[in-house]
């Protein structure tokens, strides 16, 4: 258990890492290219990012080791125990700083976006290693 729990730890910080890392390059080169040289969003924007990547990351491992076997109703299940996360986060930030107009749509939009995404992906490779072992 002790090892399961250690490497399930491992692969989720490095898989933290990793999708925060590429966000927000991909962030900065977005504000490079209109001509912005620092984040007009500031600190408070990174950390609200590194909470909703921390939860879809924890989604992903809650996916990987709930013990639905409906892939489906597993993915429904984590849909619906993660996205109060994430908009309760957007709550949070907006004592810190005022909400665009638009933040709860953009984040529902982003978030189950991302969701159905790594989904689709997670059954296609589900599929093809079933193919594989026939």
């Amino acid at each position: 258990m002790k090892k399961f729990l250690n490497e399930s730890v491992k692969e989720g910080a490095v898989l933290y890492c990793a999708i925060y890392t590429v966000t927000t390059i991909l962030n900065s080169i977005g504000y490079l290219l209109q001509g912005i040289h620092h984040d007009p969003n500031g600190n408070w924007h990174e950390l609200t990012r590194a909470a909703v990547v921390l939860i879809g990351v924890l989604a992903y491992e809650l996916a990987l080791h709930l013990p639905v076997r409906n892939m489906l109703l597993r993915a429904v299940i984590v849909y619906a125990l993660t996205m109060p996360l994430v908009l309760l986060t957007v709550w949070l930030s907006s004592f810190i700083d005022p909400l665009s107009p638009g933040a709860y749509t953009d984040i529902t939009i982003n978030y189950t976006g991302l969701f159905l995404l790594v989904s689709l992906i997670a059954l296609i490779v589900v599929r093809l290693r079933k193919e594989q072992r026939k």
